[in-house]
C-alpha cells in the first residue's frame, strides 16, 4: 500500500527530473537548436558573397610595357599593402606636432579619425617615378583585389546594388594625388541578394571622376564575359572607369577636365573579391579600416587632397539615388582616337597635361606664383602707362590713334549710341538659341547615319555639332561686326542710322563677307590642325582681323579684302593683338560681372545671372568691331601718309 509521503516522494522527484531536462534545454547554444541550418545573417552574407563573385568584373587595364612609361603601373590593390607598413603615416588634423602614428593598422584606421590624413612615402606635387617604385616593391605578396559591397536603400523598394570598389595607391592624372577609389555597381530589381542571384542586373554604373556613366544591361556598349562579369576600362592614370577602349575629353567636373586614355594594348584583370558586408556591425568586425572617416592620402590643397573612402561616399548607403542623380548615359570619344589619333587631341591633351604640371609646381611653391602674378600686373600697369588716353574723340574716324585712345574712343562711341549698337548685338541672342537646340539634336538625338550617341560615334556627332555651330555663329558674329561698321561709317558722315538700315547695308555685302569668312576658316582651320603650324594659324588669324571694314569702307572681294587686311596688319601685328584681345576681353568680362551683380542684388538663381551674362556679351560685341573700325583707319592712314612723300627737304628751324 502506498503512504502518503511516498506519492509525495515520486512527485518531487517528477518535478526535478523535469526542471533539470528544461535546464539542459535552455542551456542549449544556437547553433544546436535548428542544427545543420544555418542562421539567418549567415544565409545572407552567403548571399552576397555569391553575387559578388557571380558578377566580379573584369578589369582591362593599360599595359605599361616599360617601368616608369606610358601605361598603367597600379592594379587595385589591396588595402592591406599600406598598412603595417612603416614608410605610411597617419597624421592627424593638427600635423606632425600632434598625433602621429607610423604604420598604422587597420584597428587604427577604425577608431575614425575624422580629419586625419594617411600619408604614403612621396611628394603628389612631384612623383616622379616614387610611388611606382615604392608599390612595386611592396605588393608582390598580395594578388588585385575589389571590395564587394551590397546596398539596400530606405525609400526605394525593390532596388538593390551590388558595388565593387577599387583602390589604387596613386592618382596620376592632372589633379595627381595619392591613394585613389573608383567603383562601379550593378543594380538589381531585388531586395535582397538571394532574390537578386536570380536575375541579371538592370543597369550598370561607372564611376568617373565625380560623374557615372549608366548603362543597361543589354546596351550594347557593356562588354560582359563569360555571360556574367562586366568589362571595365580604367583610364591610365586617373582610372576613371569606362565601358570601352577610347581617348574620351573631359572638360567638366562629371568628365574631368583633360584626357582619359584606355586605349590598348591591356592586360585583363581578374581582382580577388573580398565582401564587405551589408551589416555596419559586421563589416567593422571584418574589415576594421571601413570605418575610417580621414582621407587616404596625403594632406594638400584643393583637389591635390587625398580622397574620402567608400564609407564616406553618398552612393555606400545611398546607391540608388546616387545613380539616379548623377548617371549618365554617354562619354564622349575622339573619331579614330583608338585607330589614328589626332594631332590636334594629342595637342589638346598635352596642353592641358602641362598646364596642370605649371599649376602642380606652383601650389607646391606658393613663392613662385606670387612672383609671377607681381610680374604680371607690374606688366599691365607698365603697358597701361606706355600708351596715350586722350584726346578720344570718336567722330572723324579716319586718322592716327593710340592704343588707348582707340579704346577710349571705341568706348565713347558705344556710350553715346548704346541703343543702336546694344540693338545691332541683340541679334546674337537668338542665334546662340538656335545653336544650342541644333547641337543638342545632333548630340543627343536619335541615331542617325549610322552614329550612336556615345563612343567614337558620339565623337563624331561632337564634331559635328562644333562644326555646325561655328557656322551658325560665325556668321551670326559676322553680321553684327559688319553692321556695327556700316553705322559708324554712317554716324561719321552725319547720317541717320538704325538697327534695321545697318543691317541691310551689312546685307548688301554679304557675298564678300561670306566668302572672306569661310576662305579665312578654311586656310586658319586647315592650318591649327597640323598642330606644328598652330603659330602660323595665329598669327593668319590677325592679319585677317581687319576683312569686315575693309569690305564696307573700300568695297573690296572676299579675296582681296583679306590680302588688304594682311598688308594693313603687317608691321602691326602686336598692336592688332592687344586692340583685338582687349577689346574681346572686355566684351567677355562685362557679361560675368553684371550677371555676378545681379546674384548679389538679387538674389536671383545662377541659370538666370548666366543668361544675362549671355545676352550682356551678345550686346557688347558691337565693342569689337568699333575698335577693329578704328584699328583700320589708323593702320590705312599710316601707311598712306607713310607712301606720300611730304616731307621737307630743308628742317625748319624750331625756336
Amino acid at each position: 500500500m502506498t503512504t502518503a509521503s511516498g506519492v509525495l516522494l515520486r512527485w518531487v522527484c517528477l518535478v526535478a527530473v523535469v526542471a533539470v531536462m528544461s535546464a539542459g534545454v535552455a542551456a542549449q547554444p544556437a547553433w544546436a537548436v535548428g542544427a545543420g541550418q544555418p542562421s539567418e545573417a549567415t544565409a545572407a552574407q552567403d548571399a552576397e558573397r555569391a553575387l559578388a563573385e557571380r558578377f566580379a568584373p573584369v578589369v582591362r587595364l593599360v599595359r605599361q610595357d616599360v617601368p616608369c612609361g606610358p601605361g598603367e603601373p597600379f592594379r587595385p590593390s589591396d588595402v592591406e599593402i599600406i598598412l603595417d607598413d612603416p614608410s605610411v603615416a597617419l597624421i592627424g588634423p593638427w600635423g606632425s606636432d600632434g598625433d602621429l602614428r607610423v604604420g598604422p593598422t587597420a584597428t587604427d584606421l577604425g577608431e575614425g579619425l575624422f580629419g586625419y590624413h594617411l600619408d604614403m612615402p612621396g611628394n603628389p606635387l612631384e612623383p616622379g617615378c616614387d610611388y611606382e617604385e615604392w608599390v612595386r616593391g611592396i605588393e608582390t605578396t598580395l594578388p588585385p583585389t575589389t571590395y564587394a559591397h551590397v546596398v539596400t536603400e530606405d525609400g526605394v523598394p525593390d532596388r538593390l546594388a551590388l558595388q565593387y570598389w577599387l583602390f589604387y595607391p596613386f592618382n596620376d592624372y592632372t589633379n595627381k594625388h595619392e591613394g585613389d577609389w573608383e567603383m562601379i555597381q550593378l543594380v538589381f530589381a531585388a531586395d535582397t541578394a538571394a532574390e537578386a542571384l536570380g536575375q541579371n542586373p538592370l543597369e550598370v554604373g561607372y564611376s568617373q571622376h565625380e560623374g557615372l556613366e549608366v548603362a543597361q544591361w543589354d546596351d550594347p556598349k557593356l562588354q560582359v564575359e563569360d555571360t556574367d562579369h562586366p568589362v571595365v576600362y580604367p583610364a591610365a592614370g586617373s582610372h576613371a572607369n569606362f565601358f570601352e577602349s577610347a581617348l574620351f575629353l573631359g572638360t567638366s567636373a562629371e568628365q574631368g577636365f583633360g584626357c582619359d586614355d584606355t586605349r590598348g594594348p591591356s592586360d585583363d584583370i581578374r581582382p580577388t573579391v573580398a565582401v564587405i558586408p551589408s551589416d555596419p556591425a559586421a563589416a567593422r568586425a571584418d574589415f576594421p579600416w571601413i570605418g575610417y572617416q580621414g582621407r587616404w592620402g596625403q594632406r594638400e590643397q584643393s583637389f591635390y587632397n587625398g580622397p574620402t573612402g567608400p564609407n564616406m561616399k553618398e552612393s555606400w548607403t545611398q546607391a540608388i539615388t546616387y545613380q539616379d542623380e548623377n548617371g549618365r548615359d554617354v562619354s564622349y570619344a575622339v573619331p579614330a582616337g583608338g585607330l589614328l589619333g589626332t594631332s590636334a587631341t594629342d595637342f589638346f591633351c598635352s596642353t592641358v597635361s602641362g598646364g596642370s604640371e605649371l599649376v602642380r609646381k606652383l601650389a607646391d611653391a606658393p613663392g613662385r606664383l606670387l612672383i609671377i602674378l607681381s610680374l604680371f600686373a607690374l606688366l599691365v600697369v607698365w603697358l597701361l602707362r606706355r600708351t596715350t588716353w586722350t584726346p578720344a574723340a570718336p567722330l572723324r574716324i579716319a586718322r592716327r590713334r593710340a592704343v588707348g585712345q582707340t579704346i577710349r574712343a571705341s568706348a565713347r562711341m558705344y556710350a553715346s549710341r548704346w541703343r543702336l549698337f546694344i540693338g545691332i548685338g541683340f541679334l546674337l541672342v537668338p542665334a546662340s538659341l538656335v545653336v544650342a537646340g541644333l547641337q543638342s539634336l545632333i548630340v543627343a538625338g536619335p541615331e542617325a547615319a549610322g552614329l550612336e550617341r556615345g563612343g567614337e560615334d558620339g565623337g563624331l556627332r561632337i564634331a559635328a555639332a562644333a562644326v555646325s555651330g561655328y557656322l551658325v555663329l560665325g556668321v551670326s558674329i559676322l553680321l553684327v561686326l559688319s553692321a556695327t561698321t556700316c553705322a559708324l561709317d554712317a554716324i561719321d558722315r552725319g547720317e541717320a542710322v538704325g538697327v534695321r538700315s545697318a543691317y541691310g547695308q551689312a546685307l548688301a555685302r554679304w557675298k564678300p563677307l561670306l566668302g572672306a569668312l569661310l576662305s579665312a576658316s578654311v586656310l586658319v582651320g586647315g592650318l591649327a590642325l597640323t598642330v606644328i603650324l598652330l603659330p602660323v594659324a595665329a598669327v593668319l588669324v590677325l592679319l585677317f582681323a581687319l576683312f569686315v571694314p575693309v569690305i564696307v569702307f573700300e568695297g573690296a572681294g572676299a579675296l582681296a579684302s583679306l590680302r588688304r587686311s594682311a598688308v594693313l596688319v603687317r608691321g602691326r601685328v602686336v598692336r592688332t593683338a592687344v586692340l583685338l584681345g582687349a577689346s574681346i576681353f572686355l566684351s567677355a568680362a562685362g557679361g560675368p560681372f553684371v550677371g555676378a551683380i545681379v546674384i548679389l542684388v538679387t538674389g536671383a538663381p545662377l541659370a538666370f545671372a548666366n543668361i544675362v551674362a549671355g545676352v550682356v556679351y551678345a550686346c557688347l560685341m558691337p565693342f569689337v568691331g568699333l575698335t577693329m573700325a578704328y584699328l583700320y583707319f589708323d593702320a590705312r592712314v599710316r601707311a598712306e601718309r607713310a607712301d606720300a612723300d611730304d616731307r621737307p627737304t630743308v628742317l625748319p628751324a624750331e625756336i
